[in-house]
């Protein structure tokens, strides 16, 4: 789906943001893209969508270059931006402009997300609040059935309720032959919906692994005192939250803000023991 060898980008010739930067996104999977601010995540988004032009490196999409912006592979690409501007119309007219370029674009579909995500559609977009808008380019964004669906920081702006609504709408919007990638820094609004997590540090990819494979080489749980075993540790309640070496496969649930922080602490510690476990 998505090959990224040696990729090189750069705002200011400074300080590259990625130095050959190198990644392998298949279909059949949502990925949660995480990193500290900074990290490139927006950038890297726009690189895979043609939005902006890498310095050095390859980047190929569906098979094709998105430097190209070729109309073939865009119609093929969803990318819902963490800014946005919605025009002074109502969805209709929206619908009726900017459907039309998406060859499998499903109106039933749409209408039922604005209708599970409680949308006004007599009511002008530019009118609505920020997460009514916010929904509405979700749903407009999954409605275009297209192949690649990239959301950066999809979930701002939501509340409680409209957050759980898109978690069940992203799961339910899966299909073998589709590849998700959210970008997000609120991890925790990302459980239990991506199955593969990647991270960036350093101007490269720190982590691409998938749920599976990290709970496989890790157990992530809760103890009242500290043991060799441990190998990344935060203070909680009670006692401590822990990653450690998964040595008698135990079965856990991915604490993926405990995984990010002991990424960023233990970096070449954990990724040696994730990619061990990996060739096994």
């Amino acid at each position: 789906m998505i090959t990224i060898q040696n990729l090189n980008f750069n705002y200011n010739k400074a300080r590259p943001l990625f130095k050959n930067m190198n990644m392998q996104l298949t279909q059949g999977h949502i990925y949660g893209l995480l990193g500290k601010n900074g990290a490139g995540k927006s950038t890297l988004l726009k690189n895979i969508a043609g939005l902006v032009y890498p310095s050095a490196g390859s980047l190929q999409v569906l098979g094709h270059n998105p430097t190209k912006r070729e109309p073939s592979l865009l119609q093929q690409i969803s990318f819902i931006p963490e800014e946005f501007h919605l025009p002074s119309v109502k969805s209709s007219t929206y619908v009726k402009v900017n459907a039309p370029f998406y060859p499998n674009f499903d109106h039933v579909y749409l209408n039922r997300l604005l209708s599970e995500f409680d949308i006004p559609i007599q009511q002008k977009l530019s009118e609505m609040s920020y997460g009514q808008k916010k929904k509405y380019i979700i749903a407009f964004g999954l409605a275009t059935n297209a192949k690649l669906i990239i959301m950066d920081e999809p979930t701002n702006g939501l509340d409680i309720p409209s957050k759980a609504q898109f978690r069940k709408i992203m799961a339910s919007a899966m299909t073998e032959d589709r590849c998700i990638i959210i970008s997000t820094h609120q991890v925790r609004d990302l459980d239990n919906l991506i199955d593969a997590v990647i991270l960036l540090d350093e101007q490269k990819v720190a982590l691409n692994a998938s749920i599976d494979e990290i709970t496989a080489a890790f157990t992530f749980k809760k103890v009242k005192e500290l043991d060799n075993t441990v190998l990344y540790a935060e203070e909680a309640l009670g006692g401590y939250q822990v990653i450690a070496a998964n040595s008698n496969q135990e079965d856990s649930k991915l604490d993926m803000e405990l995984l990010f922080n002991a990424v960023l602490a233990q970096k070449s510690n954990i990724t040696s023991i994730l990619n061990t476990v990996h060739h096994e």
